[in-house]
């Protein structure tokens, strides 16, 4: 599976952003699919995630009203709508994916070491 993340940029305090990651190699509909991030200095921490069938999500305090996570099985891809962001949520952002067949937990949707697949990583950077 490659996860191939892209949206990301440059944008003013206040203003939105919207991040794709696009799966390829096999459907994606069995997995959990996350959004991470890591700045400088900083362990990676989960900022959103998402059960398989879009029901079930998780939200860091920190992004909680602000960004919003969705996926499309039928294309594959996992969103993270980003709107009015903070110079704090400056980092790189990656999406992941782990698959599961059973019922998922936010504990487990929440940790990067549940997570198998990983994209490269795209850069957010939110100026003052």
């Amino acid at each position: 599976v490659q996860l191939q993340a892209s949206g990301g940029g440059l944008v003013q305090a206040g203003g939105s952003l919207r991040l794709s990651c696009e799966a390829s190699g096999r459907f994606l509909d069995t997995d959990v699919l996350g959004w991470f991030r890591q700045a400088p200095g900083k362990e990676r921490e989960c900022v959103a995630a998402i059960s398989r069938t879009g029901i079930n999500t998780y939200y860091a305090d920190s992004v909680k009203g602000r960004f919003t996570i969705s996926r499309d099985n039928a294309k594959n891809t996992v969103y993270l709508q980003m709107n009015s962001l903070k110079p704090e949520d400056t980092a790189v952002y990656y999406c992941a994916a782990y698959q599961v067949w059973t019922t998922e937990t936010m504990g487990e949707m929440r940790r990067a070491s549940s997570y198998d697949y990983w994209g490269q990583g795209t850069q957010v950077t939110v100026s003052s």
